[in-house]
């Protein structure tokens, strides 16, 4: 499996990606994202201990508590691909001539 496929099968679960969002804004403990998510803080250490395996988030101690922030070298392969889809639409929209062939050119002809 590629790494991408790991990071959108670990970002799928919409929880995961609340706290993900969240830990994407600064870094956050445990508590921090339990306080502010539907869920109880042990599921908050398994989401994130499907984020960290995915390599999306790192953490570091900071005395009993471990502090959780974004991995940027994890993110890249994902970033990565998602640019290749955008580069491929771009090609091929480019190849069309310019024209999108999408539901407003329908309407256009109407």
């Amino acid at each position: 499996m590629n790494t991408y496929e790991i990071s959108l099968q670990a970002l799928a679960d919409p929880t995961r990606r609340r706290i993900f969002e969240l830990v994407r804004t600064r870094p956050r403990s445990v508590a921090e994202l339990a306080a502010g998510l539907p869920v109880s803080r042990p599921a908050v250490s398994q989401h994130l201990g499907v984020l960290e395996r995915a390599h999306l988030v790192r953490h570091r101690r900071r005395g009993t508590r471990h502090i959780y922030h974004p991995d940027p070298a994890g993110l890249a392969p994902l970033r990565a691909y998602v640019e290749s889809l955008w580069d491929d639409v771009l090609t091929a929209f480019a190849a069309s001539g310019g024209e999108s062939g999408g539901p407003d050119d329908a309407r256009d002809e109407e």
